[in-house]
């Protein structure tokens, strides 16, 4: 009775809230989509279904399916769901229309639109492209080649009769290819390197590990794919796969010559259930909803790159760039007062090498207070090349008044699709400086003394003072001390004179200034790196140990940025007398620079590592080369 009174309570609470809610259907947009595999095997069954999402679709017609044998449809199905809150239900409704179909013929079929009405507009669907396959060969070919090994173990039971075993995996049901888009190329342009899994339908792959390989001699980029692998029906060597991408990297050569992409090993881990092959009852209740895992080594083949060094040509003005390029520059003000802040914006944009171009030289007038440029990368990976634009930002003072002319920034560039060098020029500009606030001031000054003396009935005399007097050799004015007081100003007019001459034909040697600040210049970047470091943002920490010690070098050893390569340094620090023990640190330094990041290992650990052996370095350094 109790349990009677219960259900009535409740279904009388379900019709209240039933009869006092209020139904409301979604007004979403009507979308209508069709869904099908993008790749089949002849002969095989397969679904295409279209679907709307509305509670009262009409006269839905499918397209003309050729080439496509219909073996049922189309079924209708619907699906509907709501939700209840504050009062207010809201149902959502869709439609399905599902057909089974057969590719009798290997080929790419491509199926247009199908049509529905919902109220009185008429919708039409997405058209689908399926490409039909061939079967799986009767003696598929071996995929096993030289220079590749495989190795298996399993877990979670003992191979005993019964149970999937690793032997009966193997190595055409499932293995790693690593493809290049090209194997002949420049130095620094960029080639895409692909590693794609290819595993049998059969199997179900549950996890594969994805190793950085180990590239040397490269700049590494990997291209972000999505976290959720979708795999893909693709017929390769006679058999057909589920594939996928597993991952992709742009690399960046930094030398010419015979390069090598070396053998990479994944470890893929398939997930089998455990079959009996007894009559045992107790052997199929514990042992039917049991798995093994089995590992596999998938082991890719070496790959090598033919890297040509980049032809003569080159200019002051090459900066690294290698791709297809465009420039553009915007100054904030062109009339302006003096002491006012003026930044000038350069940008390049294109496809290449962006991350690896180095700053420009902008040409400004001596006596303006120059700053580190600063440089924002804006790029992105698409179509396995680097793309977007890399903006280097100008800031610089102007003390004095007059009319100064800034020259147009050139940047040449190595052309990939045409071979050769081509130069861009950014606008010139003019800019007229004002005298500003603060400027000389004159100041005038002047006093009147008199006195007026009455005598009555006298004529006038001599005033006489009736006072102490002083000994004129003990005056202050016309002593020692007066007069060196006096020439004081003179002097150290003079000796700044002197300093500010110096100064400027200091400047006007910029092979002299660079050596001079290159201390200065590299201890500020190191400065940025420490601050990086701490901020655990490993990627521009290494960017920026790379420029400290890559822009040490340059201005220390006077080697033009086109001419900067590792071979020019150990060579330079050979005519300075540096030993060959620092020479070899210097060495390894700059390898480490461009490779460490991409190692395996504590991360903090490495850049504090990194960091004090940079700072080291250049101190020992600047100790050697004065």
């Amino acid at each position: 009775m109790k349990i009677f009174e219960k259900i009535t309570k409740l279904l009388f609470t379900v019709v209240i809230l039933v009869t006092t809610g209020t139904y409301v259907y979604a007004d979403d947009e009507v979308t209508f989509t069709a869904q099908a595999p993008q790749a089949v095997v002849r002969g095989e069954r397969f679904r295409i279904t279209y679907r709307v999402n509305s509670a009262n679709p009409k006269q839905f017609r499918a397209p003309d399916m050729k080439g496509l044998s219909v073996l049922a449809g189309p079924s209708t199905s619907t699906s509907q769901g709501m939700t209840y809150v504050n009062g207010q239900m809201t149902t959502t409704a869709s439609v399905s229309y599902t057909f089974i179909v057969v590719a009798e013929e290997e080929g790419d079929y491509t199926i247009e639109g199908a049509t529905v009405t919902v109220g009185d507009k008429n919708y039409t669907s997405n058209g689908l492209t399926i490409k039909a396959l061939p079967p799986d060969s009767s003696q598929p070919q071996s995929r096993q080649q030289s220079g590749q090994s495989s190795s298996s173990s399993h877990s979670g039971g003992s191979s005993q009769s019964g149970q999937q075993t690793p032997d009966e995996i193997s190595s055409d049901d499932l293995f790693m290819l690593a493809t290049v888009d090209k194997t002949s190329l420049y130095e620094q342009e960029a080639v895409l390197l692909t590693f794609k899994v290819y595993c049998s339908p059969s199997l179900n792959l549950t996890s594969l590990s994805n190793r950085m390989p180990d590239l040397k001699n490269f700049h590494v980029q990997e291209v972000e794919l999505p976290r959720n692998k979708e795999f893909q029906l693709e017929h390769y060597n006679g058999r057909n796969y589920k594939t996928v991408i597993w991952s992709q990297y742009v690399l960046f050569p930094q030398q010419s010559g015979e390069l090598e992409i070396p053998s990479t090993t994944f470890e893929g881990v398939i997930s089998q259930p455990v079959r009996s092959s007894t009559n045992d009852i107790f052997d199929f209740f514990y042992n039917s909803n049991r798995y093994i895992d089995i590992k596999r080594d998938l082991t890719t083949r070496r790959i090598a790159i033919n890297v040509k060094p980049l032809p003569s040509g080159k200019s002051k003005n090459f900066y690294g760039g290698v791709g297809e390029f465009t420039i553009s520059s915007t100054i904030s003000a062109t009339d302006i007062t003096a002491n006012d802040a003026v930044t000038i914006n350069v940008v390049l944009s294109g496809t290449g090498n962006l991350k690896l171009v180095m700053t420009p030289n902008l040409t400004l007038p001596q006596d303006f207070d120059i700053y580190d440029p600063k440089v924002d990368n804006k790029y992105t990976i698409k179509n396995g090349r680097q793309t977007g634009n890399k903006v280097f930002e100008y800031l610089f003072i102007p003390r004095h008044a007059g009319e100064y002319n800034i020259p147009p920034l050139e940047f040449q560039y190595f052309d990939i699709k045409s071979g050769s060098y081509k130069t861009l020029l950014t606008d010139g500009y003019t800019l007229n400086v004002a005298k500003g606030q603060g400027g000389e001031s004159h100041v005038s000054m002047s006093y009147v003394s008199k006195e007026d003396l009455k005598f009555v009935g006298q004529d006038v005399r001599f005033r006489t003072t009736v006072g102490k007097l002083s000994n004129v050799n003990d005056m202050f004015f016309g002593s020692a001390v007066f007069w060196i007081l006096l020439s004081l100003p003179a002097i150290l007019l003079f000796v700044l004179v002197i300093i500010l001459r110096k100064r400027i034909s200091d400047n006007a040697n910029i092979t002299r200034v660079r050596i001079k600040k290159a201390s200065s210049v590299a201890a500020k970047r190191l400065k940025v790196a420490r601050k990086l470091m701490n901020d655990g943002n490993k990627d521009k920490f290494y960017d920026e140990i790379l420029r400290a010690v890559y822009g040490y070098l340059s201005d220390k050893l006077v080697i033009p940025v086109a001419n900067l390569s590792k071979q020019s340094i150990i060579e330079e620090l050979g005519k300075k007398s540096v030993s060959d023990e620092l020479i070899e640190r210097v060495k390894r330094l700059l390898d480490d620079c461009e490779f460490v990041r991409y190692a395996p290992g504590d991360d903090t650990g490495r850049m504090d590592r990194m960091y004090e052996e940079a700072a080291n370095t250049i101190g020992e350094l600047e100790n050697i080369i004065k």
